[in-house]
């Protein structure tokens, strides 16, 4: 799997925050990865390949026949040539002109024929292609949104956009071509064979003596392709995803920060050539082997005429329109068949890309549904409980524990905050909680019932989270509401917005509820975009609501404003609030103070402060912030 380790990934610590960039050579990842991965395997390749036309039989039912009858009928006008130049031509009584425009007539009908077939072919082999092709980006982009977090932060986003796009888009062809390309083409070699046969089986032998070589070495050269196809693939997924970290807001702020536009460009353009040279190599691989397929066939009509010599001389009957339908009808095999050594070369190439398909597709999530879930016990909706639970993360250094034995009740309603150091394990509980991660042991649970029992749908339907970093569309305002209630009204909107303060600020803007707010919300301030995010969730109307750190990046004004939208969305419902500044927590019903992934002190804000012990500790240390 290309890269699918590289980015930096959630090692313990309350931020479990993702890493850096994790730039690995690429090129050496691969040249690696080509020198060890195993071939696909093409029987089951093809058989999953296969299941993917299952829905449209019917359409491919009539693909075959119309592609049986085209090939049938393209053989027949080489015979009526033969005819055409015997009977009608160069008959013993010389040209029979009414014989000639019959057989004439019988051509461009059959010409009309196969055109309008072709037509209709087209047509059909286009739409299910397509179809196959976007149910495959469907099914593709469905599997990969039930993956677990935890695949996203080691996975960079560009790769797996270039799986969606690249890949799936790389097999469009085969998808749509490949079936009727072999069946018409294959038709169409027999049908000319026997033709050939029909009229001579001396010059057959001589026109097909050595197919079976060009075979053999097709065979070969569709190796090399799926291996520079792999290459190519994983160098489109690198520069993907250098074009979404790089073009980003977020990235190009960066690079200006830092004043690294050469260097990205640098590193866009070393891929990029690696690119160049991938590209070049496909499609140059197999150029000499086509040429000589090419060269060979164009020589036997030559050769052919020196066959039909000797076989006169030697008493054979062998007639002017026999020589000419021959070579007509051979020239008939030589395309198809040049078609259908290139579709095995297609087959070959697009299976390393299938395989690379498949590979996500095969990806099992590591938290799955209940067979049976449970449901959430509605007269306990709002209590949440760990008991004895201890968690690590997937890449975490083995024998590492982010939480080890933490276990505490919150109440129906109460306000409940953690608190500790950097790395104590505070925002693991917020992930736990709706199940965003699986604990490694001891249970979670939501209104009494554990986490790993409940339907997710059911779970985190009733959570609503406001984190540090709040995520929004490159949408309009309203739009970016309703993702929390996509059926919800505008008073609806406006009322959530009120309760968030950000009402008024909406309003203040030209285009109000429409305003399109840019990429991840850079045309708003850092306080109007949590407070928008508050509205969100206000609009979802949670029964537990998880606020992990949604003020530590803002100034002190903005902190007030976003603070005053947290404690209206508080009212009524069930608050986890992961905390490093105390003012935020004061008023907290119970405090639970966290190091090294276990709860050390609980409390209230006096109780804990009178303690002495490590919340007094970080309370002197924010002395200068008023408590």
């Amino acid at each position: 799997m290309d890269q699918i380790a590289s980015g930096g990934g959630m090692r313990g610590g309350g931020g479990g925050r993702p890493g850096g960039p994790g730039r690995v050579s690429a090129a050496d990842a691969r040249a690696q990865k080509a020198a060890n991965a195993d071939a696909p395997k093409i029987p089951d390749l093809f058989r999953r390949i296969r299941s993917l036309f299952q829905p449209h039989r019917r359409a491919l039912i009539v693909t075959v026949v119309l592609v049986l009858v085209s090939a049938a009928i393209s053989v027949l006008p080489p015979l009526l040539t033969q005819q055409a130049f015997d009977r009608g031509l160069f008959p013993a009584g010389g040209p029979n002109i009414p014989v000639l425009m019959r057989l004439v007539g019988a051509m461009v009908g059959l010409w009309i024929l196969s055109a309008g077939l072709g037509v209709w072919q087209t047509y059909l082999t286009a739409t299910v292609g397509n179809k196959v092709m976007g149910a495959l980006r469907i099914r593709l982009f469905g599997h990969l949104q039930r993956m677990e977090l935890a695949f996203f932060t080691r996975t960079k986003t560009g790769i797996i956009q270039s799986r969606l796009q690249n890949d799936v888009g790389g097999v469009a062809n085969v998808l749509s071509n490949t079936v009727s390309s072999i069946l018409g083409n294959t038709v169409t070699v027999i049908a000319a064979f026997v033709a050939m046969l029909l009229l001579s089986w001396q010059m057959t032998v001589v026109a097909v003596i050595l197919l079976p070589v060009l075979v053999v070495a097709q065979r070969r050269v569709g190796q090399v392709r799926a291996r520079i196809a792999t290459q190519t693939q994983e160098s489109l997924s690198d520069m993907t995803a250098i074009t979404q970290e790089t073009l980003s807001v977020s990235g190009i702020l960066l690079a200006k920060a830092f004043n690294q536009q050469r260097t990205e460009v640098e590193r866009y353009a070393n891929e990029n050539r690696t690119q160049i040279g991938l590209q070049v190599r496909q499609t140059m691989s197999g150029q000499g082997f086509f040429a000589t397929v090419q060269i060979f066939l164009s020589i036997i009509p030559a050769v052919i005429y020196i066959v039909a010599a000797y076989l006169i001389q030697g008493g054979v009957d062998v007639t002017a329109g026999t020589i000419v339908a021959f070579t007509t009808v051979q020239a008939r095999l030589t395309f198809p068949l040049m078609a259908l050594l290139r579709v095995a070369l297609d087959i070959q190439t697009s299976s390393a890309l299938f395989a690379r398909i498949f590979e996500y597709l095969d990806l099992t999530p590591a938290i799955r549904e209940p067979a049976v879930p449970e449901r959430v016990d509605r007269s306990q909706l709002g209590r949440v409980e760990f008991d004895d639970v201890t968690f690590a993360y997937p890449d975490a250094e083995p024998g590492a524990r982010t939480l080890a034995g933490l276990t505490f009740d919150i109440e129906p309603g109460q306000f409940a905050a953690f608190v500790g150091p950097s790395g104590a394990g505070k925002t693991t509980v917020s992930y736990l909680i709706p199940r965003f991660y699986e604990a490694s042991g001891g249970s979670v649970r939501f209104a009494g019932v554990d986490v790993r029992d409940l339907g997710q749908d059911d779970l985190v339907s009733n959570i609503g989270i406001v984190s540090q970093e709040t995520y929004l569309f490159h949408a309009t305002i309203a739009e970016n509401l309703r993702y929390a209630r996509p059926g919800a009204s505008q008073e609806q909107l406006e009322d959530a917005a009120r309760q968030a303060n950000i009402h008024e600020t909406i309003a203040s803007f030209p285009e109000g509820y429409e305003t399109l707010v840019g990429e991840r919300g850079y045309r708003l301030s850092g306080g109007e975009k949590q407070r928008l995010a508050i509205a969100r969730v206000l609009l979802k109307d949670p029964a537990v609501l998880v606020l992990d750190e949604a003020t530590s990046a803002l100034d002190s004004v903005s902190e007030r404003i976003v603070q005053a939208a947290l404690d209206n969305a508080s009212r009524g419902r069930t608050t986890i609030s992961i905390a490093h500044r105390l003012s935020t927590v004061r008023a907290a019903d119970v405090i639970f103070v966290v190091r090294a992934g276990r709860i050390v002190e609980r409390g209230t804000h006096d109780e804990l402060v009178a303690l002495g012990g490590l919340y007094t500790e970080l309370y002197e240390q924010q002395a200068n912030v008023p408590l």
